[in-house]
């Protein structure tokens, strides 16, 4: 059954749970890793027939029942004017980070045809090549994910500078967010346009925040941006890493699947949650790395949990560690595509 992700969103019956990986195109596969070799990250995405056999390679070896397109959350601000470079081993550097008014105003809204034609490009390759045989998931960072690397200028463990800018200058905190909100829109809708049956929003970084922040500054531009996407009929995945006590907020919110983490047992989230979204994870990504044993009573432990013959989709609580060997993830796919779905 080539759409049971789709179906398994939708809470349709299907034949076994659907599985596929966040990060299920990457580092730990040699085959990325000989194409990385030769081309950054941005060259990569930026040359759709590269980015689409990325994207292909976990499909075409493990067998899993949704592809994700091979792309990078920030794609999106060099158009919007906020340049930025990956740096070998610390992650993002963007240029100029924001602090004040006159930063917000200077970013721009990008076109996503004319500025990100290439991404779009991607998705009608990859479409072209799936038709009929396994679903393409595109995606998109969250705008407070994509806010905090503007302001933070990278990577960060406290969140010092986006936490202070919140509650310090909530007027143009308000006006970030709405703008982003716009960007992320437009290029979601532009990507289901172009073939997309599925798109995933990475609010990565949300799980850092308290109930109450998320609620005044997050939950209220989410919530329209996830209400605009509803009316593209297709499924909307609502990602966060350590979400735990977001999850009923994150339900509110919007989304038609919401993805949980692995601090959290799946049953006790399915049970917060309820029967009105599905729900994706919640593997701990080092189980990966465990042996085999105990990987797959980690595997089964989740299935055996959820207890629900559709609505759930397996993953991660988050993406794939490079050091993960690719028989592992082949392993897993195989153990939950042999679960009963009854």
């Amino acid at each position: 059954m080539w759409d049971r992700f789709l179906r398994a969103c939708c809470f349709q019956s299907v034949d076994r749970t659907p599985v596929w990986f966040m990060r299920q195109a990457g580092r730990y596969m040699s085959e990325y890793r000989a194409i990385r070799a030769r081309r950054t990250l941005i060259e990569i995405c930026k040359a759709p027939e590269l980015a689409t056999q990325v994207t292909l390679q976990p499909v075409q070896a493990l067998g899993v029942d949704a592809a994700i397109l091979f792309a990078d959350i920030l794609l999106p601000l060099e158009p919007m004017r906020a340049s930025f470079e990956f740096r070998a081993d610390d992650g993002p550097l963007i240029h100029s980070p924001i602090g004040d008014r006159a930063g917000v105003d200077a970013l721009r809204i990008p076109d996503p045809e004319a500025d990100l034609g290439y991404v779009l490009e991607t998705v009608r390759l990859v479409r072209r090549e799936l038709e009929g045989k396994t679903p393409l998931v595109g995606f998109a960072g969250a705008p407070f994910t994509m806010a905090s690397y503007l302001i933070e200028g990278g990577k960060s463990t406290s969140f010092l500078r986006t936490k202070r800018f919140m509650h310090r200058e909530p007027a143009i905190w308000a006006s970030l967010l709405e703008k982003l909100v716009e960007v992320v829109r437009r290029y979601l809708r532009a990507q289901i346009g172009a073939g997309a049956q599925a798109v995933q929003i990475f609010d990565s970084w949300a799980g850092a925040l308290t109930v109450y922040d998320y609620a005044e500054f997050v939950a209220p531009y989410m919530k329209v941006l996830f209400d605009d996407l509803k009316t593209t009929g297709v499924p909307v995945i609502h990602f966060s890493a350590d979400n735990g006590h977001l999850l009923e907020l994150q339900r509110d919110t919007g989304g038609s699947v919401i993805g949980v983490g692995w601090q959290t047992p799946i049953d006790v989230a399915a049970t917060r949650l309820g029967k009105s979204v599905a729900i994706q994870g919640n593997l701990d990504p080092v189980a990966l790395l465990a042996p085999r044993p105990i990987l797959a009573r980690r595997v089964e432990q989740i299935l055996e949990a959820v207890a629900r013959p559709t609505g759930y989709v397996f993953n991660l609580g988050h993406g794939i560690l490079p050091e993960t060997d690719p028989a592992a993830v082949a392993f897993v796919v195989d153990r939950v595509h042999s679960w009963r779905t009854e």
